[in-house]
This record gives C-alpha cells, structure tokens and sequence, in this order.
C-alpha cells in the first residue's frame, strides 16, 4: 500500500472515530438564556469647562505673545481657586498656523489656545468662569465622577445579579427543575453620556463679562446588565 493510501485511509478512521464519540454525548438539555438589567439615575458630580481664544495678524511671535498673555492672564486667576478634584486647571490645545489666500499666498498667522478646567465644585467653576475674561467658553459637560460612576455601577450590579439569579430560579420551578447551576455569565455597564450645556449659556456669558456660567447638571443613568446561561437541575 503506498503512503498516499495510508494517510487517506488514517484520516477516514480518524473522522469516524470523531462522528461517533460525537453522536455519542447528546446535546445539553435544560440550558436557558438569561438577561436581566437594572438601572438608576444619579446627580451629576462632575463639571468640564474648555475655555479658549483666538488670536491673528501678520507677525507670527506677536500671535504668540498676544495668546500667551491671554492664557496667562486666565491661568492667575484659575490658580487662585484650583483644589485637587473640585476645581482642577491645566492648559489644552496651544496652536499657531500660518493663513494662506485662495490663491495660496501666506497672509499672516493665526493662533488658539485653551484652558481646561473640571471638578466636582461647580458652583467655583461657574463662577470662575464669569472672571476669566482673557479668554471665552468653548465647551461645557457635565458627567459622573470616576469615584461615584464605580459606586453607583455596583449598586446597580448587585440589583441585575439578583435579578438574574431570581429569574433562573422562576425559570427553573417553572420548568419542573429543583434548582439551576450557573455555567457562564456576563456583566456589563453602559458608560453614563455626558451632558452638555447647551449653546445659548455660552453666547450669554461671552455677552456678560462678569457673569457666572449657569449651571443645571440634572440626571445621569447607570445601567448594569447581566447575561448567561443556567443549567436547569432535577
């Protein structure tokens, strides 16, 4: 017999071997797909404030200077207020780019520069807002601490296991079972959305030099949910 044949005829054995060790272990019987979730909304306890400016004209290092007065002048009076997690202040985005014509000629310079202040002490920050006048809001949320998000998402876990494990128990008595053994499971949390603050709030302080930021942070929702299976038991 060649080696051809041989290996051929290794590979059918193999293959039937498998089919029958196969047919032999019948498919799981009294499995059912579980989901529960459980939900709750929570306060807000975190504010994002990006502040900004622009600055043009056809002398690059004077676009320089004029941005870094502005961000200067806003960082003094961040820094008087900064508190590590109710009122934190770093600088962003620092940009200087020429300007060219349509016809691609160079028409001078244009610069931006930001200042990123976030914290739980919101009242501070609306209120800092309204001093800062070097530099105007960009962009403002509103969100979830890391500290109460993790919090909150247990709690909430806690409630979906319990009604993942109830719902396997219903199930399980309905079905005629005794009780039920968990084979695998899934926990997984939806990332609470940010809120923004809409636009108008921005055009009224950019309009009211000394006027704080209005400020509603209103409700985030949680949402834990648990998925598996559960093996029925006689």
């Amino acid at each position: 017999m060649n080696p051809k044949m041989q290996k051929l005829i290794l590979a059918a054995t193999l293959s039937g071997a498998a089919l029958a060790v196969h047919a032999e272990t019948p498919p799981p019987s009294g499995v059912v797909n579980i989901t529960a979730t459980a939900a709750v909304e929570v306060a807000r306890d975190l504010m994002s404030v990006t502040l900004g400016t622009t600055r043009e004209g056809p002398d690059a290092n004077a676009v320089q200077t004029a941005l870094k007065q502005a961000l200067d002048a806003a960082l003094a009076e961040a820094r008087k207020v900064a508190k590590p997690g109710q009122v934190d202040v770093q600088t962003g985005q620092f940009t200087l780019q020429p300007r060219y014509t349509n016809k691609g000629q160079a028409s001078g310079w244009q610069g931006t520069a930001e200042l990123l202040v976030e914290g739980r002490d919101m009242a501070a920050i609306a209120q800092l807002t309204g001093r800062i006048s070097t530099l105007t809001i960009a962009r403002v949320s509103q969100g979830l601490s890391r500290e109460l998000r993790e919090k909150t998402e247990g709690e909430v876990a806690a409630q979906a296991i319990a009604r993942f494990r109830a719902k396997a128990a219903d199930y399980a008595k309905a079905f005629g079972y005794s009780g039920y053994l968990i084979r695998e499971v899934n926990v997984s949390s939806t990332e609470p959305p940010s809120g923004p603050v809409p636009m108008m709030r921005m055009q009224m302080k950019a309009s009211a030099e000394d006027a704080a930021l209005p400020v509603e942070a209103g409700k985030a929702p949680v949402l834990v949910s648990v998925s598996g299976t559960v093996q029925m038991m006689k």
